[in-house]
């Protein structure tokens, strides 16, 4: 891997340090974070630098953003950012067995449902009892769209993919819970967007 292969997401330098202070509430003082669907590896080197006392496990299932997670890698100097795995989020077989936390950036509405469902699953497998799963990105609440903004994002995604579109917060809340994950918290973050937190269960 070389740091040619690094891709860049302009979203990641504005929503990083809001999501940052929002994980330092809800994630464990230390332990291990599988980060799922880590695209371009910017979170987690970001994030491993900000809170040494995690060990970051960046996952994704393309090539191209294995390839720039390592790249995004190359060069840092803390022992706490593990190399990227592979993972299909709808599988039953996860390669990571256990983790303290999970966080799910900007993926479930830029996928389809089935990878909503199949994240949900595995973290119920994953978590032990009082571990949380964190996701960021834009809800519905309630059925509605919480801006214009958003709606329009909404449409925009559908028309690329009819499976794809911003989920409800209220539906995703029903099937997590039915896999023993139940909703803590929910906050506002800029543009429109929310950090979830999850808690599992015994």
């Amino acid at each position: 891997m070389s740091s040619d292969d690094r891709r860049h997401a302009p979203a990641t330098r504005r929503n990083r340090e809001p999501i940052l202070e929002a994980l330092r509430g809800c994630l464990p003082p230390a332990g291990l974070v599988l980060e799922i669907a880590s695209g371009t590896g910017e979170h987690a080197r970001y994030f491993a630098e900000h809170l040494p006392d995690l060990t970051w496990q960046p996952s994704d299932l393309a090539t191209e953003a294995l390839l720039s997670i390592e790249g995004h890698r190359d060069g840092y100097v803390g022992g706490n950012l593990l190399p990227a795995r592979s993972l299909d989020v709808t599988s039953e077989d996860w390669p990571i067995k256990a983790a303290d936390a999970i966080l799910c950036v900007n993926m479930i509405h830029i996928a389809p449902w089935s990878c909503c469902l199949g994240l949900l699953a595995g973290g119920a497998r994953v978590l032990p009892p009082g571990g949380t799963l964190v996701l960021y990105g834009p809800f519905r609440r309630g059925g509605r769209h919480i801006a214009a903004s958003n709606a329009a994002f909404d449409e925009s995604l559908r028309r690329q993919d009819p499976e794809w579109g911003v989920r409800d917060l209220d539906t995703i809340e029903e099937a997590a819970a039915s896999r023993g994950l139940f909703l803590q918290e929910i906050l506002d973050l800029p543009r429109d967007n929310n950090v979830v937190v999850f808690v599992r269960r015994a």
